[in-house]
């Protein structure tokens, strides 16, 4: 696990953002694992401007969603197809169909669903940079606190604390869904690259959890201690409580040498012409 520290959100979003450029650069047609939330707005503005400035194209790329709430429009204002299209794809050039969610309306059978974003995940080869945000209680995904680490995509239902935590999304006379499908911990697990977003003070505890606590269901996120190429870019205030600071400081310095001379995909197999 790599601990990357940057100043504030926005050089988060910057340096994640490099993260996925170039990946795009050495395999056009990347599958990239999305996220919705707060934190990961500031990286897909990042990503629009890149697009928009000819930097970066999507037109080769699939993407598939950690989650989406059980039951609801894609057309609902709070779904997460609404949260993607508006923030992202309706403002880069990835072609539509290869935008996926697990997303299940109400007549749908939800382990059906379930298993079938797996097989597509599959069939597309697997996931080559998976981007995860964190709850304040340690989920990634909407893995609550218990969920498995043997997990594989399903229905999960949402905690209190995260119900209250989303509800400023939701007006006064609208339904709150308190379920939702979400990729397992076992397939965000199976990404080949893994970048998590923090910032802001209030997730400070969690990534302390995270980072140095013990793998532990009670704090999801903290399986990623095992992924061999996990990477948690953080601003100063949600790095505020890891004891081992000056040493995440010292060692990225270090690494950023050998980044320099081999990148960050040297095991990602460059992409085919289709």
């Amino acid at each position: 696990m790599e601990i990357i520290i940057m100043p504030d959100a926005q050089a988060v979003a910057e340096h994640s953002a490099q993260w996925v450029c170039e990946l795009m650069q050495k395999k056009p047609n990347a599958v990239l694992g999305l996220a919705t939330g707060s934190t990961p707005i500031a990286l897909y503005q990042r990503l629009i401007a890149l697009h928009k400035a000819g930097q970066l194209s999507f037109k080769r790329s699939v993407t598939f969603n950690l989650d989406e709430y059980l039951g609801i429009s894609e057309h609902s204002k709070q779904s997460y197809r609404y949260f993607m299209n508006t923030q992202l794809f309706e403002h880069i050039d990835v072609d539509i169909a290869n935008t996926h969610l697990p997303a299940c309306a109400e007549n749908e059978n939800p382990r059906l669903v379930s298993s079938a974003y797996e097989e597509k995940i599959c069939r597309a080869g697997g996931i080559d940079l998976q981007i995860l945000g964190i709850g304040a209680n340690g989920h990634i995904g909407f893995n609550e606190p218990t969920s498995s680490l043997s997990s594989r995509t399903r229905v999960k239902t949402l905690t209190e604390r995260t119900v209250v935590d989303n509800s400023r999304l939701f007006s006064t006379d609208e339904v709150q869904p308190r379920l939702a499908l979400t990729m397992g911990i076992a397939t965000i697990m199976e990404a080949r690259h893994i970048v998590l977003l923090a910032t802001g003070e209030h997730k400070a505890k969690a990534v302390r959890q995270t980072v140095e606590g013990p793998i532990s269901a009670m704090c999801p996120a903290s399986v990623l201690q095992l992924h061999k190429k996990a990477v948690i870019i953080l601003d100063e205030a949600a790095a505020s409580e890891l004891e081992a600071l000056d040493y995440y400081r010292w060692a990225n310095s270090q690494n950023a040498v050998v980044v320099k001379h081999y990148g960050h995909f040297d095991d990602i197999e460059l992409g085919s012409t289709s």
